[in-house]
């Protein structure tokens, strides 16, 4: 059922405009620098000038944005002439608060982009130290790598086919690579809260943070950490738990981007896994005789190698588990899902949502698949401390993840 049109009466949306021209200009003057330029009077009225003009002159709307931009300029520069800063994010941040203004009055979902978007703005600006901590905690390899990333994501998407590709077994190159840039994003994000937060993190922090960016390489950390020092096995294996935790949900904001329909199934196993876990880890922590900052070792996920390595190992995945389905049907697919889930959970769970959304496999079978590749890969993780680590922190992690895996097969048979 299509949801019904959003109406709002157009003094509604100019107080929206008023309102969010408001929100930024307390955020500037609270700032060090954007007070002096502009603040929470002046905002406001620049929205409401985009919005008078949006609603009498819209065909003037370009000249009004230039005409504003002129007194704006002789401002910044008296602003850069009496406090010596020549930051640009005031004078940006004013031109944008005269377009939401005119977007808000435009109309009803022009007002809704502009409460969304006026909110990121804010958000953006209030996060100035954080923001610059972690653009200075990069380094050159990590700055290059981000930047090759982001422009291949930008040069190379809009060129590939979105179709099915005979040459490629009828592969869509389109939806492949957008599932690269979408797991790296997700990863990415995490991977900057983890800059921002800093090197030394809680267990919860560091499971969390590293289970988004990489469950694996946090169980190896771990690993290393417990075996220098056997008595913090029971606090590494909390921080190992809640990362191998962590991989259910993340599979889940997975399953809803790509198949919305079948998330109403699969949140019943991954959320039991979570639970059982969490609560295990929880128990452990409270057990625990000694503390420590982990510090895990999480990279930056925006590197082009790994990239196209997923890219190249989801296809594969996509086109065996097709096949698999055809020759073998489930048992075929929940043999693809074990050993893919080995490696990666990822590919079988963009995979196993994308042929459910197609219609080539059931959700029941897709479900089933997305859980199997969760267990096998948790056990990967129980290995990892097994090997890595120390007999005590194999033996405390495989017990917490097996009862996991166990709770999440369990689900699945009685669903």
């Amino acid at each position: 059922m299509a949801l019904p049109e959003l109406t709002l009466s157009l003094p509604v949306r100019v107080f929206v405009a008023a309102a969010v021209g408001a929100l930024v200009g307390l955020e500037r003057e609270g700032s060090d620098s954007g007070g002096t330029f502009a603040g929470s009077r002046t905002f406001p009225l620049l929205a409401f000038y985009g919005a008078l003009v949006e609603v009498f002159f819209p065909a003037f709307l370009p000249v009004a944005l230039a005409a504003v931009a002129l007194p704006l300029t002789v401002a910044y520069v008296a602003k850069v002439v009496l406090t010596r800063d020549i930051g640009l994010t005031t004078l940006v941040a004013a031109l944008l608060v005269v377009v939401f203004g005119a977007m808000a009055a435009h109309s009803a979902r022009g007002a809704v982009a502009t409460v969304v978007v006026g909110g990121v703005v804010t958000a953006l600006l209030s996060a100035k130290d954080p923001i610059h901590t972690f653009a200075e905690g990069l380094d050159e390899e990590e700055r290059r790598a981000s930047v090759t990333f982001v422009l291949v994501v930008f040069v190379v998407l809009p060129l590939l086919p979105d179709r099915s590709v005979e040459a490629l077994y009828g592969l869509n190159p389109r939806f492949v690579w957008l599932m690269v840039v979408f797991v790296s994003g997700l990863s990415f994000a995490a991977y900057a809260l983890s800059q921002v937060l800093g090197t030394e993190r809680g267990l919860a922090v560091t499971g969390i943070l590293g289970g988004f960016v990489s469950s694996t390489a946090t169980a190896v950390s771990m690993a290393e950490q417990a075996a220098e020092n056997p008595s913090l096995y029971q606090v590494c294996a909390v921080s190992t738990v809640v990362a191998a935790t962590v991989m259910f949900p993340r599979a889940l904001v997975e399953v809803v981007v790509v198949n919305p329909a079948l998330a109403s199934q699969v949140v019943v196993p991954l959320g039991v896994m979570t639970v059982v876990a969490a609560v295990a880890a929880a128990v452990v922590y409270w057990r625990a005789t000694v503390t420590m900052d982990a510090d895990g070792d999480v990279e930056n996920p925006f590197r082009l190698k790994p990239a196209l390595f997923f890219g190249a190992v989801f296809a594969v995945i996509l086109l065996v588990s097709e096949q698999a389905n055809a020759l073998l049907g489930s048992s075929g697919v929940y043999a693809t899902a074990f050993v893919s889930g080995l490696a990666d959970v990822d590919a079988m769970t963009l995979t196993l949502s994308r042929l459910a959304a197609e219609g080539v496999v059931t959700d029941e079978v897709a479900t089933t698949g997305i859980v199997i590749a969760a267990v096998a890969n948790t056990l990967v993780k129980a290995g990892i401390a097994w090997v890595l680590g120390t007999r005590e922190l194999g033996k405390l992690v495989m017990a917490v993840l097996l009862t996991a895996a166990i709770a999440g097969l369990g689900t699945v048979l009685l669903l």
